[in-house]
């Protein structure tokens, strides 16, 4: 099958450092090739990929500080797509609603996996404008503020098998990861773990719209005993970052509409201590590879159990539910599906 991924500009594909979508695109676009299949990935120019690769720009925006108008670029890689269509059998976007009007008006099948929170006001505008534009959830509750959008599936998201592994080490402390932001809540993570006496890593970026918040909120409570803020990492290494933790500490405050960082864990055999929020119970078993908890108090209690979850069976999870492969096959069912949907005789032209 010949298959176009089209990615975000923001990031290289797969990211430097942070970046959950560029990492699902990148380890998706690599599972489809290893099963046989040609992918041209449309993507900034420093993108690394088996791929073809179409580069509308060749830096990731993120990290090119003369650009002010992302939007315009993105407009641009979507007519490039749209040119390039015909010599696709299916066409993957990674791109929120921004194909569903041009690629509506066109024959080759398409869907569009919705990466982002679905809760917003003018969201309601958008999907009842194109309730039949063909989209993929990555969990159940990402649908709920929605449930009129032209749902197909929900596919979590999946990495590769041996992209992090348990090792060897004596877990110590406390770990939170992924970014500084009010939704994100670290400092309840703060709170949780000077309660319980227990030293708290921070590995995690700060965005430009969050740095105010970092700096009144969160780099005061950085000073406290056992506070150890790291900074951003990759997946290098997250291995080692995870697998010396006692517990992955996630105590969203927002309809998280995946959460890359449970998964992470469960690769490395790693606890997770969650909030009931968003996707959790779709992710975390609890009692099994974590458990979810409504507030500070169940989680300080629920550190206490900790000890009673087996490391081994949390990795076995994770190789049962959220590898890459697993996620590659269930979109291939995905093109498939929408292929028979959309098979009709296309006009060419006779010379």
């Amino acid at each position: 099958m010949r298959i176009a991924q089209i990615a975000p500009l923001t990031e290289s594909i797969p990211p430097k450092l942070y970046g959950g979508t560029e990492r699902v695109v990148s380890w998706l676009t690599e599972e489809l090739i290893a099963l046989g299949h040609e992918v041209t990935l449309f993507a900034s120019g420093d993108s690394t990929t088996s791929a073809e690769l179409d580069a509308i720009w060749p830096t990731a925006l993120r990290f090119d500080p003369a650009i002010r108008d992302a939007n315009a670029l993105h407009m641009a890689m979507l007519e490039r797509v749209c040119q390039r269509a015909p010599e696709f059998d299916f066409l993957h976007f990674h791109l929120d609603y921004y194909p569903f009007s041009l690629f509506a008006r066109q024959p080759v099948p398409s869907v569009t996996t919705l990466h982002g929170r679905l809760d917003l006001n003018e969201h309601q505008t958008v999907f009842r404008t194109f309730p039949h534009a063909p989209v993929i959830s990555i969990s159940d509750a990402q649908r709920k503020p929605v449930p009129y959008a032209g749902w197909v599936r929900t596919v979590h998201h999946g990495l590769p098998a041996q992209l992090l592994q348990p090792k060897p080490t004596t877990p110590g402390y406390l770990a939170f990861l992924g970014r500084i932001c009010p939704e994100k809540a670290p400092d309840i993570a703060i709170s949780i773990a000077r309660h319980c006496g227990l030293p708290l890593k921070i590995a995690a970026k700060v965005d430009k719209v969050d740095v105010e918040y970092y700096e009144t909120r969160i780099k005061p409570l950085l000073g406290a005993p056992g506070i150890d803020f790291i900074g951003e990492i990759g997946d290098a290494e997250k291995s080692d970052f995870l697998s010396g933790a006692i517990a992955l500490m996630v105590p969203i405050s927002w309809p998280e509409p995946f959460g890359l960082v449970m998964i992470e864990a469960a690769a490395c055999g790693t606890p997770v201590i969650a909030y009931d929020a968003g996707s959790v119970s779709e992710i975390v078993e609890d009692g099994v590879t974590g458990f979810i908890v409504s507030d500070e108090n169940s989680a300080i209690k629920a550190l206490e159990k900790i000890p009673t979850l087996d490391r081994r069976r949390i990795r076995q999870r994770f190789e049962e539910r959220f590898t890459s492969r697993r996620m590659a096959q269930d979109y291939l069912a995905v093109y498939a599906a929408l292929m028979e949907r959309s098979d009709t005789p296309r006009l060419r032209v006779v010379s």
